[in-house]
């Protein structure tokens, strides 16, 4: 972990949570909750140290908002100095499971996520993390949402 702080995204007040991957590191991604994927949106950019805190808004990088039980959370996958190549297999209106293979990126790169500003974060800045196994943040169900959610699958289910 690398850092851990509240930032702006779409006018959403997040908490973001960003990890570091060395050249050593395994760089598969993994989806942080069950969902269903409602946007990809890929941008072009730099390639600065992903270790750079400027690297979360200026590198090239894959965003992807995934909703599910009532949540929406975001994660970015961002190239770094040596990483030029972002892998993303999933498209929009895929369902994924929590710790789902969905992409990887070559060599030293980051990825942020980010979640609601009430989820309850379970890492600190200076944590290894491995993909799959460590627990980033607790969700608070959003009732309404969850709700809506629940009904919308039932009514698909019948």
């Amino acid at each position: 972990m690398t850092d851990v702080s509240v930032v702006n995204s779409g006018g959403t007040q997040r908490n973001r949570i960003s990890i570091f991957l060395s050249v050593f590191d395994v760089h598969v991604n993994r989806s942080p909750i069950s969902g269903v994927i409602r946007e990809v949106q890929y941008q072009r950019g730099k390639f600065l140290n992903a270790m750079s805190a400027h690297s979360a808004e200026e590198n090239e990088q894959n965003i992807v908002t995934v909703e599910g039980d009532g949540q929406t959370v975001v994660f970015k996958q961002i190239a770094g100095l040596l990483a030029r190549r972002i892998v993303f297999h999933p498209e929009v209106g895929d369902r994924l499971e929590r710790g789902q293979r969905v992409g990887l990126i070559k060599f030293g790169s980051r990825v942020d996520v980010l979640f609601d500003a009430s989820a309850t974060l379970k890492v600190k800045v200076g944590d290894r993390v491995k993909g799959g196994a460590s627990v980033l943040a607790h969700l608070q169900p959003k009732g309404e949402l969850a709700a809506a959610g629940n009904s919308r699958a039932s009514e698909r289910a019948r």
